[in-house]
This record gives C-alpha cells, structure tokens and sequence, in this order.
C-alpha cells in the first residue's frame, strides 16, 4: 500500500469497518459466563448488540446448548438466518475453521474428510463471508499468551486446552484451497483471507495470476504469533507495504496486543477487529471486557482521531461484498497487482 501526502488525514481515509469476534470458540462459558452467548437465542441477540454498538462484521462461530462448539450444519443454518433476520445489514463472516460433523449415518456414507469442511459453501442462508488461511501453518495460539492470559480459565497453562491448543495446526494445502475458494465463489461467498506472514499472502497473489482466485483481495493479517507473525511495528509495515492498494486490510493480533494493534490500523487508515475470541481484558487486565465494550472503546478512540465508523451499507461498498472478477487480468487491476507479463515481454509490466 502506498501512503501518499495526507494518507492519514481521516478525510482521505475510509471510515472503519470494526469486526466484532464474540463467541470465542476457544473459550468455555465458565470462562467469561457475563459474555460468552450458549443457546440461539442468546448468539442471536450478541450479534444484535455488537451491531448497535457500531461493528457491521460479524466473525460467526456457533455453539450448541450443551455449549461446546457445533459441529452441525443446521445449528449454524439456524444462527445464520436469526443474525440475517435481526441484523439484515450486518456482514457475516463465518470462521472458516469449522467443520461439520455428518448429521446421520447417510452423510457419514457421502461425505469424505475435506468435504466436511467444503460444506461451509452449503451453509444457508449464504453468508456474505467465509475466512481462509493459506498454507498449512502452524497456529498455537497459546504462544505469545503469557499466564496471566490465562489464569483461572480452561486454558490455563498445562491445561488440557492449552495442550491442544499449543499443537494446532491449520491444514490449507494448494489443491484444498483452490477448491475451497471455487466452490465459495460459486455460491456468491466471498472469500476472506486470514494471513499469517508475506509468504502466505505470495501464495494469494500466485492463484489471482493463475486466474483460479478471481475475487476481491479482503484480508486480515493476524498477528499472533505460533507460527504466524508477532505484532510489531517491523513486521506490520513490512505486511502493509507488501499488500496492493486495491486490497481492504484488517489488523488482528491477541490479547494485551489487540488494542495497540487497532490503534495503529484506525491511525493509518485501515481496518480493525476485537472481542472475546481475541482478547478477554481491560489494558491494565484488572477486568475483563466484554466484545461490546471493546467495540465502543474503538468508536471512541476513532472518533478522536476524526475517523468516522462506517453504517452497514458503506461497509458492504468497502468490503466489496457480492463482487467477483472474470478472470486474472480484471482481478489483478482491480486488486492493484501489475499485469502478467505477456509473451517475450521484457521490462515491468504496467497495465494499459
């Protein structure tokens, strides 16, 4: 991205688009019992208030009563069409680490393991979003977390979550992806790519070159470290510096992390994202936040720096939701990549 002369004058930027992350799959509802929705009714109405307290995307990861996280498909086709009905300008970004358990002896026939989590394109009624990650990465969340993260929580080090947790690894290989990201585009999803470093969002570029990734680049970087990148100053610049003008960034980071993190996205014009699966404190961790009061803490902070909140509609242009490209050389200009070169071309490559 290129930060021209008054790149961070509020009146040259876009307003923010603030992602509200409430249902912290990561976390039991013994953790955060205040926060932490359990049945329907209750995930239903946490979406309806991140909403009025000024997040217009919503990162979807449902539970069952019982409060474990669900695996069924018709648990999240319910919480997908309550948001839709109470919150019909809300964009809803359905994390793509779920996948669905067979419902009945005759899914379990059909359905082979990859397919599982290809079923996120059945979801319906269709979100305006589904996450990706690139690459099979490693993903220990628990990493950079120190123990006063998790103290008193089901996390706690040693724990039996923290175990799980510090050897997680999120498989993305090309041929899943590729067909992950066909299959969405199909259904008018649009992908959203959750990055980890450069070399994942390489990888992004290759596939719009092969023109087997035609969509908007709409992308996080998730900076928390395990096997992704640590949130500093260095590697956030080099990130931003590597991402086409014609992107739309998100700043995501963990913990004590996410408020400092979001600051410098709101400063220089980008995009931010907070709540419980990200972070469960106040800044001096003498409480814990709720995702609402996360979410006003931005607006407040935004407001000061003279940057408006954007309402759903303009989160939508922004986000470019419903927006597909025929083929490489249209994604590649719209996302602000040079051109492929062409046969026998010599030189840098420039669009005509």
């Amino acid at each position: 991205m290129n930060f021209l002369d008054g790149s961070l004058f509020p009146e040259n930027q876009q307003k923010l688009v603030i992602t509200a992350a409430p249902y912290g799959p990561e976390w039991e509802p013994s953790d955060f019992p205040e926060d932490i929705p359990v049945t329907l009714e209750q995930q239903i109405q946490k979406a309806v208030d991140c909403y009025h307290a000024g997040a217009t995307v919503l990162h979807v990861h449902g539970r069952e009563d019982n409060g474990k996280g669900s695996k069924r498909l018709s648990r999240t086709n319910e919480l997908i069409a309550g948001i839709c009905e109470c919150c019909p300008d809300m964009i809803l970004q359905v994390g793509g680490s779920i996948s669905f358990a067979p419902e009945n002896e005759g899914d379990a026939a059909k359905w082979l393991s990859d397919d599982t989590r290809h079923m996120l394109a059945e979801i319906k009624p269709t979100p305006d979003q589904v996450t990706i990650a690139i690459n099979t990465n490693q993903m220990n969340v628990v990493e950079q977390m120190c123990a006063a993260d998790v103290h008193g929580t089901s996390l706690q080090v040693g724990s039996p979550g923290y175990n799980a947790y510090r050897e997680m690894t999120i498989p993305a290989g090309p041929e899943w992806v590729e067909e992950h990201i066909r299959r969405l585009s199909e259904k008018g999803i649009q992908t959203h790519f959750q990055l980890a470093n450069i070399a994942q969002l390489e990888t992004v570029e290759r596939m719009m070159r092969r023109g087997v990734c035609n969509v908007p680049l709409i992308l996080t970087w998730v900076a928390i470290g395990g096997g992704f990148e640590a949130p500093n100053i260095y590697n956030l610049a080099n990130f931003v510096r590597a991402c086409p003008d014609g992107s739309v960034l998100t700043l995501e980071s963990s913990m004590l992390n996410t408020l400092p993190l979001n600051m410098m996205a709101i400063a220089m014009g980008l995009h931010v994202r907070c709540g419980i699966e990200d972070n469960l404190w106040s800044q001096k961790r003498d409480r814990k936040m709720t995702t609402v009061e996360q979410i006003e803490q931005l607006v407040r902070i935004s407001r000061e720096f003279g940057r408006e909140i954007a309402n759903g509609k303009e989160a939508r242009e922004i986000y470019k939701i419903g927006t597909f490209y025929k083929d490489a050389d249209e994604t590649l200009a719209q996302n602000g990549f040079a051109p492929n070169r062409k046969l026998g071309q010599k030189g840098l490559t420039l669009h005509g």
